[in-house]
């Protein structure tokens, strides 16, 4: 019986693994790290060669048969081509430490490992018998049946893969946002300072003229002293805003792989709230899954199983046994609790679902709304800049007092900064509105 059993146990170990061997499985990596052009290939090289050091043979099942990580393999970025905002995405990405991409690398493994549970296991057994002898024997176990077990953990390491991957895609999509936000900053201080500066000169001419008035008798040193004031307001408008622009622009140098001080444009994204599944959702969907493959394994672990065992060695021999938690009172209880785990799970997905279409809509209105009001400040950004003609051909006819134009250019270069304002907040909330739905860089080079 000892001699038969290590036959049999042999045979079926060189069976099952023979069967392991011939699944049909690729090597194809999991994730490409995104080749952003010059200056990317130092970076994309020791990615490629830090996913070499771990290739996994399970990759290729998991692209396959996750519609998660389809679904994040075919998002399609939003930012045009060649543009000042692809230039700035690829240049952070391109520094991007992705540490997301680690955690990914090592879900992938597990996921590896957890493939290959349903094989037999051998180790070592060494104990001390009364009588001071050692015993070595080898053990080989089969699980025979253990009520999905196994099962259930194959089916959280793919699920923990699929956290992983989209962990993975929110980081790069807040990473992109984060460069363009600041991008935007720069690109907005700069502006403001450039219509500030246009001001200040046109309050300088009027300071001179007041001044002159003032010396000749015709005006009130009190006017004099209010333009002064305004022309101190504006040089401190210029400084601000410069030093805003200045601040942005060496955070974004300093998350690039390259400085991007003369990157300039603005982009209009053309996007919906329909254009893909927020993240938020999808990593919800995710980690469903990951929680009815762990009530799988409690549940499980809750009944008793059964595995046969053979030892090669001394004392040889094989068996059936059967072994687990043992069923009392409780255990009812117990598998109703894991069972509305499950159901929890699902709510958490409705739930966030809901909440996300929310988050979608609100984005969109306060999109068209400030695509709307930034259309409605350059129509008064116009008629502002008509009646400053019109007060300004009056003056000069000496119809007008020097004042009332200076009114009514403090009322013209009003218009021109809430012009710029609305215009950068309907931009950032584009951005935001593709963030959210993970659309600010391809999903198959991420």
């Amino acid at each position: 019986m000892g001699q038969g059993g290590i036959a049999i146990a042999a045979l079926s170990v060189a069976t099952l693994l023979q069967a392991g061997c011939t699944g049909g499985m690729g090597n194809v990596p999991f994730v490409a790290r995104m080749n952003s052009g010059t200056g990317t290939d130092v970076a994309a090289a020791q990615s490629d060669a830090a996913l070499a050091r771990t290739p996994t043979k399970n990759d290729e099942t998991l692209n396959s048969e996750s519609t998660v990580i389809q679904g994040l393999l075919v998002r399609a970025s939003v930012l045009p081509a060649d543009s000042a905002y692809d230039r700035v995405s690829r240049a952070v990405l391109a520094a991007n430490a992705r540490a997301a991409e680690t955690e990914l690398r090592a879900a992938r493994l597990r996921a590896e490992a957890a493939s290959k549970n349903w094989l037999p296991t051998i180790g070592p057994n060494i104990s001390l018998t009364s009588l001071g002898d050692i015993v070595s024997q080898i053990i080989v176990e089969q699980v025979l049946f253990d009520n999905g077990r196994k099962k259930g953990e194959r089916a959280f390491a793919k699920a923990d893969v699929e956290v992983a991957a989209v962990t993975l895609a929110e980081d790069t999509n807040d990473r992109v946002a984060t460069g363009l936000d600041l991008y935007l900053q720069a690109a907005e201080g700069r502006e403001a300072a450039y219509l500030h500066r246009a001001t200040l000169r046109e309050m300088e001419h009027f300071e001179y003229i007041m001044a002159e008035r003032v010396r000749g008798g015709v005006s009130d040193m009190s006017d004099l002293n209010v333009i002064r004031q305004k022309l101190s307001e504006i040089r401190a408008s210029i400084t601000a805003n410069e030093e805003a622009a200045a601040t942005a622009l060496a955070e974004l140098n300093a998350m690039s792989i390259a400085p991007q001080d003369d990157v300039r444009g603005l982009e209009t994204l053309h996007i919906s709230a329909s254009a893909a599944q927020p993240l938020v959702v999808t990593r919800a969907e995710a980690e469903r899954e990951r929680s009815i493959a762990q009530a799988q394994i409690d549940r499980a672990g809750q009944l008793p199983g059964i595995s046969a065992e053979a030892a090669i060695g001394e004392n040889s021999g094989s068996g059936i046994t059967a072994g687990g938690t043992a069923i009392g009172l409780g255990t009812g209880a117990r598998l109703k609790s894991i069972e509305a785990a499950k159901e929890a799970a699902s709510r958490r997905v409705a739930q966030t679902n809901e909440d996300s279409n929310r988050t979608l809509r609100k984005l969109e209105g306060q999109v068209a709304t400030k695509a709307r009001q930034a259309q409605e400040a350059r129509g008064l950004t116009a008629q502002a800049k008509a009646n400053l003609e019109l007060f300004q051909a009056q003056y000069e006819a000496g119809r007008r007092p020097v004042m009332d134009v200076v009114g009514v250019y403090e009322t013209f270069a009003a218009r021109q900064s809430s012009e710029v304002t609305l215009k950068f907040e309907s931009l950032r909330l584009q951005i935001e509105l593709a963030r959210v739905q993970g659309v600010l860089a391809n999903g198959d080079q991420i």
